[in-house]
């Protein structure tokens, strides 16, 4: 048996991200944005002594990263052909760098950050399944160990 909790930062928390999809042939390719939201799902064959699969109480780590990466930030890609442009922003833009951006990219690089965290915060007890990231309530992404 595996028991599975669900945490969820959702669209109306206003973590407000800008990026582009430049190899898209839409208007993906244009820099726009959303306020992102980001689910988290934690499994463990155990539950802790409060009879909990994860306290939600210590998450305060994820917040922080989330705010940190997506609040009132301009995601650019490592090989955006226009990157030097994007980076004449710099002043009037919060500007941080992935290898690619999108919801799939960013599901994956809040997962590799987060799975750490918790597996040191619990001794490897409780597992990251996956992190949705989404743009609105039609659109999300799923990375994770499934």
């Amino acid at each position: 048996m595996t028991y599975r909790v669900i945490k969820t930062y959702g669209n109306e928390r206003g973590l407000s991200c800008a990026f582009r999809q430049w190899r898209a042939e839409s208007h993906c390719r244009l820099i726009h944005g959303y306020s992102l939201g980001f689910r988290f799902t934690f499994e463990a064959k155990t539950l802790d002594d409060k009879n909990w699969v994860y306290d939600f109480g210590d998450m305060g780590f994820v917040k922080e990263f989330l705010e940190d990466n997506f609040d009132h930030i301009l995601m650019i890609a490592f090989d955006d052909p226009r990157k030097q442009d994007l980076y004449n922003l710099d002043g009037i833009a919060e500007i941080r760098e992935l290898p690619v951006v999108g919801c799939e990219a960013f599901a994956e690089y809040v997962y590799s950050y987060v799975n750490q965290e918790v597996e040191q915060q619990t001794t490897g007890r409780v597992k990251l399944v996956s992190v949705e990231c989404f743009e609105h309530g039609a659109n999300s992404a799923l990375f994770g160990n499934f």
